[in-house]
This record gives C-alpha cells, sequence and structure tokens, in this order.
C-alpha cells in the first residue's frame, strides 16, 4: 500500500515538474515570435516593446550609460532626466526602424558602460553614477512621441543662442525639430572659439570635397548665407559653393555657426555653440532646469508638439 502511495505520488511530480513544461513548451514553444511580430504591426514602439521586454533591463542599462558619457553627472537632476529621455526615445525609435528586438550600441549616441564610467569618474564614480541612476530610474520606460511614434531625438552640446530648424541641418522637415529660444546657452563654457588653421591646410581638406579653381595662396571665402538661427547655409570656397555643415565637417569645426577672416597665410575660424544645432541644447537644458523648469518643460521646450508614453 505504501509502495503503491509513493508510486502515485512520484507521477504527480514527474507530471508537474518535466511533463507539463514539455506540454507547453510544445504548444506555446513558436507562439512569442508570433505574437510579437503581430503587437509590433498593430501597435506603436511603445506597445511593442511592452510586449517584448516587459522590464527593460538592457534598454535602461543602456540609457544609463548614454546619459554618463553625454551629460556632465553634475548637471541639475531635471537636466539627467530630460537627457535620459531623449537617450531613451532615440535608442527606441532606431530599433523600430531596425526591425531589432535588442538594444543597439552603434545608433550615434555616446556610451559609456561601468568601466569606463569609472575611469572618468575616478574617486566620484559612487557619487555621479548614483545621480544618473536616479535620473534614468525616475523617468523608467518613459519616451517622447509624436503623432504616435517615437520622435527623431536628437540633441547636440550647445547653441549659439537658437536651435536650429532640422531641414537646414538634414534637408528634411520634422515638424517637432524646430527652431526654439536657447540663450541659456549664451553662457556656457567655450561657447564662442576662435581657431586658427593654414590657408594651405583648408586648401587640401575643402579640395576633398571638389574643385576650388584656385590656389591656397588665392583661397578665400564669400557669398555667406545664414539660417535664422545664425547657422551658415551656403558659403562659397574659392569657386565651390558648400553647405556651412560641409566646411564644418571638413575643417573639425565646432559648429556650422562661424565667421572666417583670412590673415595672411592662415585662416582664423570663430566658431559659436557646439554640434549641428537642431533638438534638445544639453547646456541650455542645464539652464532651463536651473530656473526652474521639470524635464518634460525643457523637452517640450526644445522638442515641439511632443507627447509622453511609457514603454512599460
Amino acid at each position: 500500500m505504501v509502495k503503491k502511495v509513493l508510486g502515485v505520488l512520484v507521477g504527480y511530480v514527474l507530471l508537474a515538474v518535466i511533463v507539463i513544461p514539455l506540454l507547453v513548451t510544445a504548444i506555446f514553444g513558436g507562439f512569442r515570435t508570433e505574437a510579437v511580430t503581430e503587437a509590433k504591426n498593430l501597435f506603436g514602439p511603445a506597445d511593442y516593446l511592452q510586449i517584448l521586454r516587459p522590464e527593460h533591463t538592457e534598454l535602461e542599462e543602456y540609457v544609463q550609460g548614454v546619459v554618463s558619457a553625454e551629460m556632465p553627472a553634475l548637471f541639475p537632476m531635471e537636466a539627467l532626466k530630460a537627457q535620459a529621455v531623449a537617450a531613451r526615445t532615440y535608442q527606441v525609435r532606431k530599433m523600430e526602424e531596425a526591425g531589432s528586438d535588442a538594444v543597439l550600441y552603434d545608433v550615434g549616441q555616446a556610451y559609456a558602460d561601468t568601466a569606463a564610467q569609472k575611469e572618468k569618474w575616478g574617486e566620484h564614480y559612487e557619487e555621479y553614477a548614483a545621480r544618473v541612476s536616479q535620473a534614468v530610474e525616475e523617468t523608467a520606460g518613459e519616451i517622447m512621441v509624436y503623432e504616435g511614434e517615437p520622435i527623431l531625438a536628437v540633441f547636440h552640446a550647445q547653441s549659439a543662442g537658437k536651435t536650429e530648424d532640422s531641414e537646414n541641418v538634414w534637408v528634411q522637415e520634422i515638424p517637432y525639430l524646430r527652431s526654439v529660444d536657447s540663450s541659456g546657452d549664451l553662457s556656457a563654457p567655450d561657447n564662442t572659439v576662435t581657431e586658427t588653421l593654414s590657408a594651405q591646410t583648408v586648401w587640401e581638406k575643402l579640395s576633398a570635397l571638389g574643385d576650388l579653381s584656385v590656389s591656397a595662396v588665392e583661397l578665400d571665402f564669400s557669398g555667406i548665407q545664414r539660417s535664422e538661427a545664425g547657422y551658415i547655409q551656403q558659403i562659397q570656397a574659392g569657386n565651390l559653393t558648400l553647405t556651412g555643415l560641409e566646411v564644418r565637417t571638413a575643417l573639425g569645426l565646432r559648429s556650422a555657426d562661424f565667421t572666417v577672416q583670412r590673415q595672411g597665410e592662415d585662416f582664423v575660424f570663430t566658431t559659436k555653440g557646439y554640434g549641428h544645432g537642431a533638438g534638445m541644447s544639453q547646456y541650455g537644458a542645464k539652464a532651463l532646469a536651473e530656473e526652474g523648469m521639470d524635464y518634460h518643460e525643457i523637452l517640450s521646450h526644445y522638442y515641439t508638439g511632443i507627447s509622453f508614453e511609457k514603454t512599460a
């Protein structure tokens, strides 16, 4: 009798531990991929990621790494939160564009893992990492959307007082990337920087873009046209017509908002701001946070007409 009872118990245990899980796997094993694919087709990225990754562990760790690399940890907490939401939104959009269910680490945002953070911050690691973690945790899962889609949440270090319209940077007009006031940038460190380059160096670097039709001795700039925000839209280098962005990239200038003067065998460039100028200014966010704005207000200032959603 005892042996019979023990046999029955062992049978139930085997059923619970081995047989049932195998049946569940057999029946539902292929369902997750199909459900995720269907969810991605039916819903926006927020809902898709909620089904795919309920806790978003990797995504949130990624955001921490981006904030650590992209913004000084001692910036006001609301600025750090704004950066966290911008970084998360940018990643979610890129994942959606790529059809990826995993975080992408090569989408153009700087990223610092734990080892890099420790090397960067040294003895301040614990303090600074805690501040960044707080910003990420208090905005966990939050992204910006426009008409139900995650926005292209680009950002830059600092402007020359106004941010730039998207079409003046990348040709395409994007409704939420409009030029807005960012006068707080004017008090940012190194907002105006002067750099001297030899005419020969300038000639060589710009010649890679096309035929200047003049020698380094004859080279000069003319015909400058600027956007309302101050960034150069068109400039004549010798007989070659270029954009300010092309010149900035070729010469390694801090921004496309610059003036240039020839002084003998050199060119003197004076730049304002740092970066492409579109979207959120990081030093502008710092200034707005210091004025008392919270991160929602900061982001709504720099990204026109957006709203917020949770991915979990």
